[in-house]
């Protein structure tokens, strides 16, 4: 049943991961492999290993152990196959914990020959090599004991990402205070003790001691954990099949991961054919040769990001709607918007805009399609900044004038805000933006990855995080914020400066870049067909993310029949 629905599950979300923890889960219960009835039961073998303790104990060998609780019914997460007992991990394991040798005395770490296993170097793997070594005088002064190869060794201290990371010495080591050490014995095999303890991984913060902000486990929280103990015959075969399914999950993450880099690869150079375009004709083309080949490409998400971004490309550079020549060229709707700002200047309710030099063509991104013409995004409107007002005036907050910042920057179109400003802000001088302008964020984390962008549905305003462009004509801001989105990788990689927590766009430079811009009556063909485009690309999306669940759910009801 399970090798036969591999394929399934390890194509579902997090399927290999899930795969793997399903291998674990199964050999720990005892239905990896098959029992066998002529192995010598569990039982018998704790009776044989608590005889030959009790002797080391009289003859002074070893020390009397602490006795452990009885454990009790409620303790025993499921049944167990007949020839198997539940033990605690300190009857099977006489385990014990190292030190940090003193590091201001440099002997004990200079040249040092000797391992010396701390949490950093456990990986779940095996342990052959470590980050530190110390000297035999560090190892002598320091009564540090050598643990032998075939230890399983667990971390008790570092946080949640740390605790229960596991790792089998690869050969004789010593160890930190931070580690313990489970050394094999003659009862269980280092190689199962290894497998149960990672399949319990996500119990260890349960048992994690005190309340302190980064609890730790400890020796005797080890000690104390239930685990199953398996006849020893039987051990052998489960670590045996445990290391051949292991396997096939690597070749299959390893087949994922491949065919996951070819397949970004192929799509991102058939894409680039439609890009490369430099015609309609030549564009309609390409997408037909491509579109019978959408089935095989568009089977991810990240693919269909790819065809959104693509679209906008297309869009921006005037191939994705018919050039009409009997449009009204967009130098003479520059020339319209200009009067119009010059003559809110002269009335006093906007500033003279900053004289920018002249456009030369080797400031151009792209060539032009007919009709359309270069401008920069100052000749539409004024650019408007916001700040943040006062925190100790009570007065300025908690009103019902939306106040964006660049959490609030998730949709394209807003009428909303998680934080909300007074008039009494406005009035200590804070800028109301106008409907339908364009809000960006120019300095943020999120300049990363992705270039937020707004229009503003209601009166805002905004934080120090962001510009607002108010546009001369508000019927422009569909087309204006299509641009910046089109143009979003070329404006990351060469107009936005890297800092040290947040990057920040070099707003003078994208102030003085120039953009194209299409007559306008074309500017509604673009924006319309663009919505009709986007809109399939998120209906594919969904149908993905439909599929993706449905196989999720396969994935999850073969785990529960498996288990």
């Amino acid at each position: 049943m399970l090798l036969s629905n591999l394929n399934l599950m390890a194509t579902a979300p997090g399927g290999v991961a899930r795969l793997r923890e399903l291998i674990l889960t199964l050999a720990v219960q005892g239905k990896l492999v098959p029992q066998d009835p002529k192995d010598e039961p569990a039982s018998e073998l704790l009776k044989k290993i608590r005889a030959e303790k009790d002797q080391l104990i009289a003859e002074g060998k070893i020390k009397r152990d602490k006795p452990l609780a009885e454990i009790a019914e409620e303790e025993k997460p499921f049944e167990l196959p007949s020839r198997w007992a539940w033990v605690r991990m300190g009857e099977v394991c006489d385990g014990g914990s190292g030190t940090t040798p003193l590091r201001a005395r440099a002997d004990f770490f200079a040249d040092g020959t000797e391992m010396w296993v701390k949490t950093t170097d456990l990986t779940n793997g095996l342990v052959t090599t470590c980050e530190e070594l110390i000297t035999k005088a560090a190892v002598v002064e320091n009564r540090l004991k050598y643990f032998p190869a075939g230890t399983v060794c667990v971390a008790m201290y570092g946080g949640a990402g740390t605790i229960g990371k596991s790792g089998v010495l690869g050969v004789s080591s010593t160890i930190n205070q931070s580690v313990f050490a489970l050394p094999p014995t003659k009862c269980i095999d280092s190689g199962f003790l290894h497998t149960y303890v990672i399949s319990v991984r996500s119990q260890w913060m349960s048992f994690a001691a005190g309340l302190r902000k980064d609890p730790n486990i400890n020796g005797q929280i080890i000690k104390r954990m239930v685990m199953p103990l398996p006849p020893l015959a039987e051990q052998s075969r489960i670590v045996t099949r445990v290391e051949e399914l292991m396997r096939l999950c690597d070749a299959l993450e390893a087949k994922g991961q491949l065919e996951a880099t070819q397949h970004a690869q192929l799509v991102s150079t058939l894409l680039a054919t439609l890009t490369d375009s430099e015609t309609s004709a030549q564009l309609a083309d390409n997408w037909h040769r491509i579109a019978t080949h959408f089935d095989l490409l568009l089977d991810r998400p990240e693919a269909v990001d790819a065809l959104e971004q693509t679209i906008l490309q297309l869009a921006v550079r005037g191939l994705l709607v018919p050039q009409d020549p009997q449009d009204e060229p967009a130098s003479e709707l520059l020339k319209k918007i200009r009067v119009e700002k010059d003559k809110l200047i002269a009335e006093g309710k906007i500033k003279r805009d900053k004289a920018l030099p002249p456009i030369v063509e080797a400031m151009y991104p792209c060539d032009l399609p007919e009709g359309w013409a270069w401008m920069r995004f100052s000749e539409l409107g004024n650019f408007c900044g916001g700040k943040t007002p006062s925190t100790q005036r009570s007065r300025y907050w908690d009103g019902d004038i939306p106040w964006i910042t660049p959490k609030d920057m998730k949709q394209l179109l807003l009428s909303d805000s998680e934080d909300k400003v007074t008039r009494a802000a406005l009035d200590d001088g804070l800028a109301l933006i106008p409907l339908r302008s364009v809000l960006i964020v120019v300095r943020s984390g999120i300049l990363r990855r992705t270039l937020p962008t707004a229009i503003n549905l209601v009166e805002t305003t905004i934080n120090q995080d962001l510009k607002a462009l108010v546009l001369v004509r508000p019927e422009l801001a569909d087309y204006v914020q299509l641009l910046i989105q089109g143009f979003e990788g070329f404006i990351l990689a060469n107009l936005t400066k890297i800092g040290t927590t947040v990057e920040s766009m070099q707003f003078e430079t994208f102030a003085a870049q120039p953009f194209p811009l299409p007559p306008l009556a074309e500017q509604s063909r673009i924006v319309t067909r663009v919505a009709q485009l986007l809109g399939l690309c998120a209906d594919l999306r969904q149908r993905l993310a439909a599929s993706q669940r449905t196989q999720a759910h396969l994935a999850e009801a073969l785990v529960q029949e498996v288990v």
